[in-house]
């Protein structure tokens, strides 16, 4: 009874500080995100949109950074159609919330080699939990209609008022598929964040796999935040000195990710099919406007953007110079005694893998229509963009890629002193 009743109240207050500690990961991370897509739609003049909408907004754009569904919906009474689609992850949002919440949930762990999988599973499963019920929350919040202004004195104004068909646009978060693609967004940060970390303790069964996974996984991590890096010194360069600086930030804060790990796939050699019409359009750089502008679907690849500028070229010259560089971190990192082959084959694996989460994360799915009793884009809000990778052929250049940085990588390595050499 006593040997009971005093590990009881351990048990209870380690219980009490798992959760605490699941609930810091999932405020913190969630924190972030709404800070970045606020200052974001901030520098984008959100703040002038109309009714009052820009906390809506807010906890959309969180939604879909956290792999949530919002769809957009349009509505002008019995007589009117709507066609909607909106399909586009703002990942730099993305990449904060992951980058807090994966910190915060290994830091309890830090000081570990090797942890239970039960222990583990039940980490996960509170910040599971703390996690789906705050993005429920959002994707509550994240719900908006707005009026349509066809303009004064108009044919259409006249008629709609009329048939007291009023058009209104918004938008509104798919709670069931929000809370599943949200849980699959929460385990792939936590995998990766495993995988990643040197510190990290795992299941006993799986720590004969860190030796292969751990170093590829580390090197991919760091290719991809180089690119941020980069496009971020870009970025502050082109708002310094082109003007717009306010559009330029807005761009950094929602969608830099977007275009440095399109960036990436693009430098390597993969390529995207896409199109713009209509009154919307990618933001910015503008040359990717101008390629895939256009009623018909346009190729978007290294050649084609240099048509328009010719210093689309670097972007082969950056993919040469930092994949050998991730595939050479990756080699220090791995013990001595992989083999070459063995290097080859885990940077392969690793990349291909890497530019199927990227290409799958970047496609961008935006189309609008609304009609009137067959009078076709009302007030000329009719527009698509579209953006879609060549996905395996993407995945299979990554292959191709990783098997030759991976080689390179481990020559250059061989002569650096890396874990499990012996001194003779």
């Amino acid at each position: 009874m006593s040997q009971h009743g005093a590990t009881s109240p351990g048990r209870a207050a380690h219980a009490v500080r798992d959760w605490r500690d699941a609930l810091v990961a999932v405020v913190a991370g969630f924190a972030a995100m709404l800070a970045v897509a606020a200052l974001g739609l901030w520098a984008a003049g959100g703040t002038d949109l109309p009714e009052n909408a820009f906390p809506q907004v807010v906890a959309a754009l969180v939604v879909m950074a956290a792999g949530g569904s919002v769809g957009l919906a349009g509505d002008a009474g019995f007589v009117a159609r709507s066609q909607a689609e909106l399909t586009v992850m703002p990942l730099s949002v993305s990449l904060v919330g992951a980058l807090v919440t994966a910190l915060l949930f290994l830091r309890p762990l830090r000081h570990r080699a090797v942890a239970r999988t039960r222990e583990l599973l039940g980490r996960f499963a509170r910040l599971a939990v703390l996690w789906l019920a705050a993005l429920a929350g959002l994707a509550a919040a994240a719900n908006k209609t707005f009026p349509v202004s066809l303009g004064e004195d108009s044919l259409l104004s006249d008629l709609g008022e009329f048939l007291d068909a009023t058009p209104e646009v918004g938008f509104r978060a798919d709670v069931g598929p929000t809370l599943l693609y949200g849980l699959l967004w929460l385990i792939g940060v936590i995998a990766v964040a495993l995988m990643v970390s040197r510190k990290a303790p795992l299941p006993a069964r799986l720590v004969r796999f860190q030796e292969s996974v751990r170093p590829a996984a580390y090197a991919m991590v760091w290719l991809l935040l180089a690119y941020v890096v980069l496009g971020l010194c870009a970025g502050i360069v082109v708002a310094a000195t082109h003007g717009h600086p306010a559009r330029t930030f807005a761009m950094m804060l929602l969608g830099l990710p977007n275009l440095v790990w399109l960036a990436l796939t693009l430098g390597l050699g993969a390529s995207w099919e896409g199109k713009v019409e209509g009154p919307f359009g990618l933001p910015m750089p503008q040359v990717l406007d101008a390629v895939l502008r256009g009623e018909n679907t346009s190729t978007l690849s290294v050649s084609t953007l240099a048509e328009q500028d010719g210093r689309a070229w670097w972007l082969v010259v950056v993919a040469a110079v930092l994949v050998p560089a991730a595939a050479f971190l990756m080699a220090v990192r791995s013990p001595a005694r992989t083999r070459p082959w063995q290097h080859a084959l885990h940077m392969g694996v690793a990349l291909a893998l890497t530019m199927l989460v990227v290409c799958l994360t970047g496609r961008v799915a935006a189309r609008y229509g609304l009609s009137l009793i067959g009078v076709g884009d009302l007030g000329g809000l009719g527009g698509e963009v579209a953006l879609e990778p060549r996905l395996w052929a993407a995945v299979g250049i990554g292959l191709g890629w990783g098997i030759v940085a991976g080689l390179l990588g481990s020559l250059l390595a061989a002569p650096v002193r890396r874990r499990g050499e012996v001194a003779p």
